[in-house]
C-alpha cells in the first residue's frame, strides 16, 4: 500500500511540472492576447465575408416573399373581379332566359288563344247550321204533319160518311195542332 501512496504522489508531481497549459496562470496574459486576436479574426472574417451574404441572402428571400406576396394579391383580385364577371353573366344569362321563357309563353298563349277564337267560331258557324237545319226539319216535319193529318181527316170523313171540305179540314187541324 505504501509503494501505491508514492506512485500516486509521484504522478501528481509529474502532472504539476507538465501539466495543462490553459490552466497555467502564467501564461493567462498570452492566452487573453491571443483569444481576442482570434475572436476579432474571426468576427472580421464573419462581418466581410459571410455577414454580407447571408444578408444578400436573406434580402434575395424577402424580395422573393414580398414579390409573392405581391402577386397573390393581385391574382386574388383577377379571382374575385373574375368571379364577380362569371356571376353577372350568370345573372344575365337566368334574366335572359327568363325572359325569353315569358315571350315564349306569350306567343303560345296568343296562338292557344287564337287556336280557340278559330274553334270558337267554327263550333258556333256548325251550331247556327245545324240549329238551322234542326229548324228547317222540324218545320218541314210540321208542314208533313199537318198535310198528313189533314189529308187522314179528309178520308176519315169520308169514310164516316160526310162530305169533305178542304177549306174546313185544314182549319180544324191547324186549330188542333196549336192547342
Amino acid at each position: 500500500m505504501a509503494s501505491s501512496t508514492t506512485t500516486a504522489a509521484s504522478k501528481a508531481a509529474e502532472a504539476s511540472e507538465g501539466g495543462l497549459p490553459q490552466l497555467d496562470f502564467s501564461t493567462f496574459g498570452n492566452q487573453i492576447f491571443w483569444l481576442l486576436v482570434t475572436l476579432i479574426a474571426i468576427y472580421l472574417i464573419l462581418s466581410k465575408l459571410a455577414l454580407p451574404r447571408i444578408a444578400a441572402v436573406l434580402a434575395e428571400r424577402q424580395g422573393t416573399i414580398s414579390h409573392d406576396v405581391a402577386m397573390a394579391e393581385e391574382l386574388k383580385e383577377k379571382a374575385v373581379s373574375a368571379e364577380a364577371a362569371y356571376n353577372k353573366a350568370l345573372n344575365d344569362a337566368r334574366s335572359e332566359a327568363a325572359r325569353i321563357v315569358e315571350a315564349t309563353k306569350a306567343e303560345i298563349k296568343e296562338e292557344l288563344d287564337a287556336a280557340i277564337a278559330t274553334a270558337d267560331a267554327q263550333i258556333s258557324e256548325k251550331a247556327k247550321a245545324g240549329e238551322e237545319a234542326i229548324a228547317e226539319i222540324r218545320s218541314n216535319a210540321l208542314a208533313s204533319v199537318k198535310e198528313v193529318a189533314a189529308a187522314t181527316t179528309a178520308d176519315l170523313v169520308v169514310a164516316l160518311g160526310g162530305k169533305s171540305d178542304a177549306k174546313a179540314v185544314t182549319a180544324a187541324v191547324k186549330q188542333e195542332m196549336k192547342g
